[in-house]
């Protein structure tokens, strides 16, 4: 079989993805390339001095790593000028970035996340590069109002990560099923490898940082305990497995099944992660995948965001394994 690239699986899937116009594969190119030049950089962190922080704390009050600035950079100043985008959304930006009128505008609007797990990277563990593609409401024009962004999950025309490791991975959806891309770094080309990626319906890895047991609420603390004692689809314990690196952790999730859980916690009762830019893009993958995305209460993709950095608790993976967390959040709302 012929290697196939990404650009060319998607204009043989043009077809079926009506989404899937010039100005989206065009949108998608841009991301690849900026994908691409983040990598490189990736690769040759320590012996370009840029491990380590900046010094700067985040919108999000975390600590800046020199390669989250440097990779946010890379996405704003590609995406910019794609010519596919009316806005931008950057988990390292408080505001929402407007493309500029300097530049030719689209129809899409993208939210990312330019290097999750950076403060890994001092430690050559994977990170990635999340991202969440909206389109615009029809009928509106002029500069894009903040309301036109609060789109809820369900509204995604794409979504997807790259995966810097021991491979460059792109992991993507428009809809029509996830499908993987491995980056040959002798052509420069993300080749499909991974066709039509499936959830299985339950796993034997469950991923949570169990050092925060003390801030969880009792149904938290009752789910964790649930994998701790019960039996996966092949009559083993489930074993526990945590990178600390939301995609890294995710991408295993979706290879062997599982579940992921970030819970709340007595310190972020509306949870950590953010919902625009990490769960829901995460949560249309999984549920194209077979899987379900759940905040313990409900489906991740019908949340409608109230701002633009909301949080949200997450319990992704397995259809099986998250059902069983919403199981015994659901008991104990009754009780």
């Amino acid at each position: 079989m012929a290697d196939i690239t990404v650009t060319e699986h998607l204009l043989l899937h043009q077809k079926r993805t009506p989404q899937a116009t010039g100005q989206f594969t065009g949108l998608l190119y841009d991301l690849i390339l900026s994908g691409k030049s983040i990598s490189r950089r990736i690769n040759k962190a320590g012996l370009l001095d840029i491990l380590g922080g900046t010094g700067e704390v985040n919108v999000q009050g975390e600590n800046v790593q020199k390669m989250d600035a440097i990779a946010n950079r890379i996405m704003i100043y590609r995406m910019e000028r794609c010519g596919a985008l009316c806005a931008m959304s950057s988990e390292e930006e408080a505001e929402l970035i407007r493309v500029s009128s300097e530049f030719p505008r689209g129809d899409y609007i993208l939210i990312f996340d330019p290097l999750d797990g950076s403060s890994n990277i001092d430690v050559n563990i994977n990170v990635g590069t999340i991202f969440s593609i909206l389109r615009r409401p029809e009928g509106h024009t002029g500069e894009v109002t903040l309301e036109e962004v609060l789109q809820p999950g369900l509204q995604q025309v794409g979504a997807g990560y790259i995966l810097y490791g021991p491979s460059t991975m792109l992991v993507l959806s428009t809809g029509q099923g996830v499908h993987g891309f491995t980056l040959d770094p002798g052509v420069g080309e993300f080749l499909l490898s991974h066709p039509d990626m499936r959830i299985p319906e339950q796993g034997h890895i469950y991923s949570v940082n169990e050092g925060y047991w003390r801030y969880w609420d009792e149904p938290t603390r009752e789910a964790v305990t649930w994998f701790h004692n019960c039996e996966s689809r092949d009559g083993s314990p489930y074993s526990s497995r945590y990178v600390g690196a939301l995609v890294a952790d995710f991408h295993r999730t979706l290879i062997y099944g599982g579940i992921y859980m970030y819970p709340p916690d007595a310190n972020k009762p509306d949870g950590k992660l953010r919902l625009m830019c990490e769960a829901a893009p995460l949560a249309f993958l999984a549920e194209q995948a077979g899987g379900k995305a759940s905040d313990g209460r409900r489906r991740i993709l019908e949340h409608k965001p109230e701002r633009l950095h909301a949080r949200t608790p997450l319990f992704i993976g397995s259809r099986k394994d998250v059902e069983a967390v919403e199981r015994i959040y659901a008991k104990h709302a009754k009780a």
